[in-house]
């Protein structure tokens, strides 16, 4: 194993190596090496581990390695709630009628409005007549242009809007 060249600058690796410690223990006193930042902190403050000097080895023992790895990782962040999955809103899955012009384009049964723009979308690719260049417009053709109000071309963001309004509760 290689060691470090040792030359006249070995009272400054020790002034170094002295503020690492002191550094590190103010910082597990503040409580930051408890927080994950132990051997990044006490490098910051001491201004020890620049060229990997003797300092550094020093910090990566006290924090168990992690500075050894090029700095301490945090570990992944706890789910809340215990792996319990959340509840579904009622209104989004609760069942809508559509007007006749939107039953000719998702059929007559009442559905979700998730399955209805998953239809209406279905529609669109289907039909190509989402714009070439404008990606974010869609283009009518002789079904949907009833339910666009009359538009040839609507933005994907209003198609919402206009959706809406050829849908009521079942």
């Amino acid at each position: 194993m290689p060691t470090a060249k040792k030359s006249s600058g070995a009272k400054k690796g020790a002034a170094k190596k002295s503020s690492a410690k002191s550094a590190s223990k103010s910082t597990a006193k503040k409580g930051g090496a408890a927080k994950g930042g132990g051997a990044k902190t006490a490098a910051k403050k001491g201004g020890a581990a620049k060229k990997g000097g003797a300092a550094k080895g020093v910090a990566a023992k006290k924090s168990g390695g992690a500075a050894k790895g090029g700095g301490a990782k945090k570990a992944p962040a706890a789910k809340k709630g215990g792996g319990a999955k959340r509840a579904l809103n009622p209104a989004l899955s609760a069942p809508m009628t559509s007007t006749p012009q939107l039953q000719a384009i998702v059929g007559d049964q009442p559905i979700p409005r998730s399955e209805i723009t998953k239809r209406i979308w279905d529609y669109i690719k289907r039909n190509n007549l989402q714009d070439q260049q404008n990606r974010r417009a869609i283009n009518a053709d002789d079904r949907l242009r009833p339910i666009f109000g009359g538009k040839n071309q609507v933005s994907m963001f209003e198609m919402t809007a206009l959706v809406n309004k050829h849908m009521k509760p079942a």
